[in-house]
């Protein structure tokens, strides 16, 4: 694998979605969860994605139980969590593992092979990919989703 786009993951609702379905998006991929301090995320992502989606902006929720198992739950209630916490409106996806032996092939893959390799350090952890694919920036967790507004900017140009 080369690229993000190169992955097929399963959607919130157990579907098979194509990441090469994005081409020509810029995106967000955020490991999320439910029960974190730093859930309140969820709402400037949201924002993120009211503000730049008609521009080509896509942000990619995978919830991932990795850290003091803080995403318990199966994959409806933590959609029935976000839309009724936060209005998520933008792709979630099944939940994966993003660390240790069980790391999913996509987040093997950002940790690695991606250019801007590193350790997912918590929940929240964010991955900033230019349209064709390539990983352009990697961004710890307690960066605050408006904090990324300029780089998001410059890619959607």
């Amino acid at each position: 694998m080369t690229s993000v786009l190169d992955f097929t993951m399963k959607d919130i609702r157990g579907r098979d979605k194509q990441l090469a379905d994005y081409k020509g998006k810029t995106l967000l991929l955020v490991n999320v969860a439910s029960k974190c301090g730093l859930t309140p995320q969820y709402e400037g992502l949201q924002d993120l994605y009211d503000k730049y989606k008609d521009r080509g902006f896509m942000i990619l929720g995978f919830p991932a139980n990795d850290f003091m198992s803080q995403e318990p739950g199966d994959e409806t209630e933590i959609a029935e969590f976000c839309e009724a916490n936060y209005g998520v409106r933008f792709d979630m996806f099944a939940k994966i593992s993003v660390k240790g032996p069980d790391t999913h092939p996509l987040y093997r893959f950002l940790t690695t092979d991606s250019g801007h390799p590193g350790e997912i350090k918590w929940n929240f952890h964010k991955f900033l990919v230019d349209r064709a694919g390539k990983v352009v920036a990697n961004i710890g967790p307690r960066t605050e989703p408006k904090e990324l507004e300029p780089m998001i900017e410059e890619l959607l140009r």
